[in-house]
C-alpha cells in the first residue's frame, strides 16, 4: 500500500496535541485524492488530527490516549443516506396499525391480513400496509372501494400501497373524510373516479390520501419517537453519518428533539418539512418556515430543507413524463403544483436559506424542476442552497449537466437499480426509458453531484444494497439473473457517492465526508476490504464493526470500546424490521 506524505493539524511549534483516539495498523480508504490510504489516524477533540502511518501519529499518543489496532482492518468514511423515512417505515407497527408483513402480497394475503386484524383489533379505524397494485393486476381484479367493502364495510378501512404512491380507502372511510363525487382534487393529488358517474374508485393518488389521514387520529408521538430511536439504531449499526429524514410535520420533529436531547441522535439529521399535506396534515407548516424551525436546531438536528411530491409515481402512472406514456396519447402524467408555484417558491426558499427537496420521478418533472432553479438563480443573482431533485429515476439527456451548471443534487433511490418484481412493475414507462433509469453514471461523467437515498419503507433501509447495485446494476441476491439495467459506475465513485457526495448534499463537504485533517472524524470499520471481494454478492453482505461521529463510537460491535469512556451508543443489534 502506497501512502501520500502524512498530514497533520495546525499546530504550535514542532509538538502536537495529545490525540484522545488513535487507531493504526488499518486499511484506511480515505476519500481524499491528495491521500486516498492512510495506515492510520490520531483523533482529538472530534476531528482528524494526523493521517498517515503508525510512525506520523506515534508523536499524539500520550498518557491518556486509546489505541486501538485494527489489524489489517479496512476502515473509509461514514455513509450518507440522502432519503429516507423511518417514521413511515416504524411508526405504524409501533402504533398497532396493520402490517401485512408481505412484500409483495396477493390480493388474497391482503385480505386475510384485514380480516385477522380486525378479529385481534375490533373496533376504530383499520389502517396500514401495504397492498400492491400490480399483485391485482395480475390476479384479475380491481383494486377499488367495492373489493375493500367485499372483505370489511362496516369499519373505515384504509391501506396504502408500497409504492407510498396512494391508498386505497373502502365506501365507510371514504364517507367519514367526506369524499364524494363532489369533492374537488387537491392540487398535489387526485382522487381517481368511476369515468360515468364521477364517484370515487376508493383509490386515493399522492395528496388526496391526506384527507384520510386528516379524518383518523393523529399517530402516537412515543410511536414516532420509538421509530426515529430504532431508525438511527439501525443506521448506526450500518454505517451512517449523516441522513435526511423528509416529510416531517411538527410531531415528527418533537420526536427528534427529545432523541437529541438524550445524545441518542447518533446521526446528522437534516430534517425536510412537507411544503403542503402530501401524506399527513402539517399544521405547523408555515410557522416553521417562518422561523420555528430554529427551535429544534443543534449540532446534530436542522430542519432547514422543505420537501414535496412534484409528480406521482410509476406504479399509478402518474409520473409526469415529457412525452405522453406508452399506449397514450396525452397522459404525461400530473404535476402536483404548477410550474410558476415551483418557480416562486424556489425564489422564496432560496432566499431564506431553505434547501427543496422535490420527489421527481418522470423526467418532465425533473426537466421542470431543474428550469425553476435555473429561474431562482436569475431572481435571487446566484443561489444560496443546493436544491435536490429526489428519486429522479428518469432524467433526460440534455439535463445531465444542468447539475454541475445549478449545483444541483441529484438523488437516487435504491429501488430500481436491479431486477426485481418492484423494478419490473415500474417498467411500464417503456424499455428507452428503463435503460436510462437511475442513471449515476450520466450525471457524474457530466461533473454533477449525484447522491443515494434508501427511501425507506418503499426499499430495503440497508444503504449496502444500494451501494453494490451502483458497482453492478444487477440483483444482489441472484447470481444467475443476468439482466441489469443501466450503466454500473466504479466501487471508487460509489464510495464517493455514499460519503462525500452526501455530505455536500448537506453542506458540510469542507467539514465531512472524507477522512482528512481537520475534518470531523467520521469513519467506519468494517469486516472486509471492499477492493477484495466480489463486488456482487461481496458488498451487501458488508458488516460494519464500528461507526465513529465526531470520533466517539455510536456503533460498536466489535466490542473495541467496552466498559471505556468511549463505550458505544448502540451495542446491542437494532430491532429487526
Amino acid at each position: 500500500m502506497a501512502n501520500a506524505a502524512p498530514l497533520s493539524a495546525p499546530h504550535m511549534g514542532s509538538e502536537l496535541p495529545q490525540a484522545d483516539l488513535v487507531l493504526t495498523n488499518g486499511r484506511i480508504y480515505t476519500v481524499n485524492e491528495a491521500q486516498p490510504w492512510a495506515q492510520a489516524v490520531a483523533i482529538a477533540n472530534g476531528r482528524f488530527l494526523v493521517v498517515g502511518d503508525d510512525t506520523d501519529v506515534a508523536a499524539t499518543i500520550g498518557p491518556h490516549t486509546r489505541v486501538v489496532d485494527l489489524k489489517g482492518r479496512f476502515a473509509m468514511p461514514g455513509l450518507y443516506d440522502m432519503h429516507t423515512h423511518p417514521d413511515l417505515a416504524l411508526a405504524p407497527d409501533y402504533a398497532g396499525y396493520l402490517d401485512v408483513g408481505i412484500e409483495d402480497p396477493t390480493p388474497a394475503q391482503v385480505r386475510q391480513a384485514i380480516l385477522d386484524y380486525a378479529e385481534q383489533t375490533p373496533e376504530g379505524w383499520i389502517y396500514g400496509a401495504y397492498f400492491v397494485r400490480y399483485t391485482f393486476k395480475q390476479a384479475g381484479l380491481t383494486a377499488d372501494r367495492h373489493w375493500l367493502d367485499s372483505v370489511i364495510a362496516d369499519r373505515p378501512v384504509a391501506i396504502l400501497d408500497r409504492s407510498w404512491g396512494c391508498m386505497l380507502a373502502n365506501s365507510k372511510a371514504l364517507e367519514l373524510a367526506g369524499i364524494t363525487a363532489d369533492t374537488s382534487d387537491p392540487r398535489h393529488g387526485y382522487i381517481e373516479r368511476d369515468s360515468i358517474s364521477g364517484e370515487p374508485t376508493g383509490i386515493l393518488v399522492d395528496g388526496a390520501y391526506a384527507m384520510i389521514h386528516a379524518a383518523m387520529p393523529p399517530t402516537p408521538a412515543q410511536a414516532l419517537y420509538r421509530a426515529y430511536r430504532d431508525g438511527v439504531h439501525f443506521q448506526s449499526s450500518r454505517g451512517v453519518v449523516g441522513t435526511k429524514y423528509v416529510h416531517v410535520c411538527e410531531h415528527r420533529l418533537d420526536a427528534l428533539k427529545r432523541l437529541d436531547q438524550e445524545g441518542r441522535l447518533t446521526a446528522r439529521v437534516e430534517a425536510a418539512i412537507s411544503w403542503q399535506d402530501d401524506i399527513f396534515p402539517v399544521k405547523r407548516r408555515w410557522e416553521l418556515l417562518a422561523g420555528e424551525r430554529h427551535f429544534y436546531r443543534s449540532a446534530r438536528l436542522n430542519a432547514n430543507a422543505v420537501k414535496f411530491h412534484f409528480d406521482g409515481t410509476h406504479e399509478s402512472r402518474s409520473s409526469y413524463l415529457s412525452s405522453p406514456w406508452p399506449g397514450e396519447k396525452d397522459w404525461q402524467g400530473h404535476l402536483n403544483l404548477t410550474p410558476e408555484h415551483v418557480c416562486d417558491m424556489i425564489a422564496d426558499m432560496d432566499r431564506r436559506g431553505i434547501r427543496v427537496i422535490a420527489h421527481c420521478t418522470g423526467d418532465g418533472a425533473s426537466n421542470i424542476f431543474l428550469n425553476a432553479i435555473a429561474e431562482a438563480k436569475r431572481r435571487n443573482g446566484g443561489l444560496r442552497m443546493r436544491h435536490q431533485c429526489a428519486h429522479s429515476t428518469t432524467l433526460l439527456d440534455a439535463n445531465l449537466p444542468r447539475f454541475a451548471e445549478l449545483d444541483a443534487i441529484a438523488e437516487f433511490s435504491p429501488v430500481g437499480w436491479f431486477p426485481s418484481s418492484f423494478a419490473y412493475a415500474r417498467a411500464v414507462f417503456g424499455e428507452q426509458r428503463m435503460q436510462r433509469a437511475y442513471n449515476f453514471a450520466g450525471v457524474l461523467q457530466a461533473g454533477g453531484v449525484a447522491v443515494m437515498g434508501t427511501d425507506w419503507p418503499v426499499s430495503n433501509p440497508d444503504p449496502w444494497i444500494g451501494l453494490e447495485a451502483m458497482v453492478t446494476r444487477a440483483n444482489p441476491w441472484s447470481q444467475d439473473d443476468e439482466t441489469f439495467h443501466g450503466t454500473p459506475i466504479s466501487l471508487e465513485q460509489a464510495i464517493r457517492v455514499a460519503t462525500l457526495n452526501g455530505a455536500y448534499a448537506m453542506g458540510m463537504e469542507h467539514q465531512a465526508g472524507s477522512i482528512e485533517v481537520g475534518k470531523s472524524a467520521d469513519l467506519i470499520v468494517l469486516d472486509r476490504n471492499l477492493f477484495e471481494v466480489p463486488a456482487r454478492g461481496g458488498i451487501h453482505a458488508t458488516q460494519v464493526e464500528w461507526t465513529l461521529l465526531e470520533g466517539r463510537p455510536t456503533w460498536d460491535a466489535a466490542g473495541d470500546f467496552q466498559q471505556s469512556e468511549l463505550e458505544a451508543v448502540w451495542t446491542q443489534a437494532p430491532p429487526a424490521f
